[in-house]
């Protein structure tokens, strides 16, 4: 018999935490998978549909084509989007689709983010999502598909009507317990706590100086002080060091090049920390959100005070990163 294989850090880090790829590239699970879930956004859509092969042309050029081709047949269907946006949404689904073998949980699309303020397009554009899903592989469960928001007032109410509706929501780009107090309220799925504000992935010179460990740790705290279904799935990570101090919240999801060194690295001797930042197990100093949860101008004065207004400049950064993105991707969709 063989030697039993060295464990890993991603090994360790399965053992506390549901691990999920952030990712599009259907090799990353392909090698390192199965993973529980597979989370996207416009910027990861955007630089994969990019990518160019050993002649310079784009991987997914027939996929683009095909999306864009989709899209104009289904015009008369989505009447009240352009055949650009739908198109670009046709591709998200079709790249996430490629990943679902690899999965054994949810498929994350996030919602277009130009209708971060609008509580009835975010709900169109998540219902439109599924129906793709249904659309493009009808023997796919849709209710695999989970969509993701950007946490304002008016993402989080879509995400409320959206679980009524029988659709697992994430909401995302969020930065204090203001923003996880109402997801929870809103009955979301997942929320998604930024360690590093989005800017760090963009900007090679610049490093968050506040990044949100003590906030994830905390609201994991809060939906286990108040019995919350909602779960922490915490990303924007830079390091396998931020990783692992996260082993132990519910789930966690990690880039690509995060994972293979993860995979990379073994996990004796490691001499970084490991769930450090759940070790706080009192649901003390947590806060009581509840006057806040249902009165809209409230939870805005609450959620632009937070952190002395830097939760919601870092909400606005991501949003404003997105909507390049997305507009990144609508014109790729009209070439």
């Amino acid at each position: 018999m063989g030697d039993k294989p060295e464990q890993t850090l991603l090994d360790v880090l399965r053992s506390y935490s549901a691990v999920d790829c952030d990712t599009f590239d259907v090799e990353v699970p392909k090698k390192l998978g199965p993973f529980v879930d597979c989370t996207s956004n416009q910027a990861i859509a955007y630089h994969e549909l990019i990518r160019l092969d050993g002649d310079g042309k784009f991987v997914h050029a027939q996929l683009i084509q095909d999306a864009i081709d989709f899209a104009s047949s289904r015009s008369s269907t989505y009447p009240d989007v352009t055949v650009a946006e739908l198109a670009v949404e046709t591709m998200m689904v079709k790249l996430a689709l490629r990943i679902v073998p690899y999965l054994k949980g949810y498929s994350h699309i996030q919602t277009n983010p130009n209708y971060a303020y609008n509580k009835q397009k975010t709900i169109e554009n998540g219902r439109r999502i599924v129906a793709l899903f249904k659309d493009l592989d009808p023997a796919y469960d849709s209710r695999r598909v989970c969509i993701k928001v950007p946490s304002t007032w008016e993402g989080i109410q879509a995400c409320r009507e959206l679980e009524n509706l029988g659709i697992a929501t994430l909401a995302t780009t969020m930065f204090c317990l203001e923003q996880a107090a109402l997801a929870a309220h809103a009955g979301c799925t997942y929320i998604a706590p930024y360690i590093n504000e989005l800017r760090v992935h963009f900007d090679e010179n610049y490093v968050d100086q506040h990044k949100a460990f003590d906030f994830c740790g905390a609201a994991q705290r809060y939906y286990e002080k108040i019995g919350s279904k909602t779960q922490v799935l915490p990303a924007s990570l830079t390091s396998i060091q931020e990783v692992m101090k996260l082993a132990g919240v519910h789930h966690i999801t990690v880039a690509p090049h995060l994972l293979t060194k993860l995979a990379e690295t073994p996990a004796n001797p490691w001499e970084g920390e490991t769930g450090s930042v759940l070790k706080n197990t009192t649901g003390e100093g947590l806060g009581d959100y509840s006057n806040i949860l249902e009165d809209e101008s409230a939870w805005r004065l609450a959620f632009t005070r937070s952190q002395g207004g830097k939760s919601e400049v870092k909400n606005i950064q991501a949003i404003n990163i997105f909507c390049e993105k997305q507009e990144a991707l609508e014109s790729l969709a009209q070439r």
